[in-house]
């Protein structure tokens, strides 16, 4: 927009050249709005950190955001609470072994005491764990021939099937190191070389997990059938790298069961080739990635990608709408939360048609704040919208996947739990960077699957792999 005085000293100019300077500034002005929204874009990417968006924290800049907790403030102070039981070591009765220190001469007199009675006892128990070694055990099997000329023989362990091996001890060490404490083949090895003085080549670790990968084949194929059943799951994925490309591993989990599944695509060609959704008849709890919706089940978006878009909101474009919807939807899981402690199963019809209404107004408010028409000129692609626009037609068209967690109480507030089952494949790219094959992956995906199942059923980790190089009974137990 051109200043008065200028305006009209182009006006005294000849015809030619006000033409030519309106085309001059016509341009410059279209310049100046492609640059204007280019520097807007920028100025939102850089406002954006992991407190109002799904970034990482080690994206983070130098001056980190204070910590903003989506949980609510207590007036709780940190550690143990009033009344909390704690845990300590306990006094043994039977002791392993006693050592006494014996009182020979009197540290006064100098009295030689080596014969005299013991007046009394005192004690001080310390919990160690003895020197570590392999121990090798030798497993022989009687041969006997009968009169009548047959030749007999006992047998041999499953676990003992060659001349010389390692047993399920050392394999379930090997496969829990690098699957559960997802150490390197290099810090594995030395970890069992410091603890036991012994050396193990990188192909017996990989054999050990092969053993495990082939031992889970129908562990796997019936954790999946049982998932198709379950009324409610949440699925999520993330990207990492093998083959030095970028791969995603797809995750599908319950408060009892974890699926991993890796494929080079995020969207539904990978989430077919995992066999989980096509046949879901459930609620799929979910980010809200639009590859979810082409699948015929019910939809539960994740309120924690939603709060924290709202933060943004909040700060980078000072909308009101964003603040109250975020409270609302605070208010929604704390009285869904206070239902449950009363033993209730559902909300009050009344409840439900008041949240439901003030849900509806806010969003109509975010709608008038962010009022958006179609461009005139046709583009390839889809017309481009301000985030704050995005997200409130996300409110107003996704309304009961937000809302699903207050109708249905099986449903969650959040998609947490699948994300913290996927959290520690970028803990496992930070120690070892990726994989070098897909057969890596695919020993990690199925074996990983097989131990967090475990341990959300309270079994120990180890525990559950040294019964699977043994008689695989957890691996059965956990999927009946």
């Amino acid at each position: 927009m051109l200043p008065e005085k200028l305006h009209k000293e182009i006006l005294k100019l000849p015809k030619e050249q006000q033409v030519l300077f309106e085309l001059v500034v016509s341009y410059f002005d279209e310049q100046l709005s492609i640059r204007d929204a280019r520097i807007k874009e920028l100025e939102d990417q850089l406002s954006k950190n992991s407190s109002n968006s799904s970034k990482p924290p080690s994206t983070d800049q130098k001056e980190k955001p204070s910590p903003k907790s989506l949980r609510p403030k207590t007036d709780k102070k940190p550690g143990g609470q009033k009344g909390h039981k704690g845990v300590t070591l306990s006094v043994s009765d039977n002791p392993d072994q006693t050592i006494v220190h014996k009182v020979d001469c009197c540290t006064n007199c100098a009295k030689n005491l080596s014969d005299r009675q013991v007046d009394d006892l005192k004690t001080h128990q310390v919990y160690d764990i003895p020197e570590l070694s392999f121990l090798v055990t030798e497993h022989q099997i009687e041969i006997k021939v009968c009169d009548c000329g047959c030749v007999n023989q006992g047998c041999f362990p499953n676990y003992a099937t060659h001349y010389l091996q390692y047993g399920p001890n050392v394999k379930a060490l090997m496969t829990y190191l690098q699957t559960y404490q997802l150490l390197p083949f290099a810090r594995s090895q030395e970890l069992i070389k410091d603890l036991f003085n012994h050396n193990i080549s990188k192909g017996t670790f990989e054999n050990a997990k092969a053993e495990a990968y082939e031992k889970l084949s129908s562990f796997e194929q019936e954790l999946k059938q049982l998932l198709t059943l379950c009324l409610v799951a949440g699925f999520d994925e993330t990207g990492f790298k093998a083959c030095a490309k970028r791969m995603w591993l797809h995750t599908c989990s319950t408060d009892k069961y974890t699926y991993y599944y890796f494929h080079e695509k995020r969207g539904q060609e990978a989430m077919d080739a995992a066999g989980i959704l096509p046949n879901f008849k459930g609620v799929a709890c979910h980010d809200g990635l639009s590859s979810y919706y082409k699948y015929d089940c019910s939809h539960s978006l994740c309120n924690a990608h939603l709060l924290r878009d709202l933060i943004f909101i909040d700060e980078r474009f000072s909308q009101d709408w964003a603040m109250e919807m975020f409270e609302l939807l605070m208010k929604m899981k704390k009285g869904k939360e206070r239902a449950i402690d009363k033993g209730k199963e559902f909300l009050s019809n009344i409840s439900l048609y008041r949240y439901r209404k003030k849900f509806d107004k806010i969003v109509e408010k975010g709608l008038a704040a962010n009022p958006w028409q179609p461009p005139k000129e046709k583009k390839r692609g889809r017309p481009k919208k301000t985030f704050p626009r995005n997200l409130i037609e996300r409110f107003r068209d996704r309304a009961d996947e937000i809302t699903r967690f207050l109708f249905n109480f099986k449903a969650p507030f959040d998609n947490n739990q699948s994300e913290r089952d996927l959290r520690m494949m970028k803990v496992k790219q930070k120690i070892s960077g990726g994989f070098r094959s897909k057969k890596g992956v695919k020993y990690f995906t199925r074996i990983r699957s097989y131990i967090m199942t475990a341990r959300k059923q309270d079994i120990c980790a180890f525990k559950a792999l040294k019964d699977l190089f043994v008689h695989q009974k957890i691996a059965t137990s956990l999927v009946s």
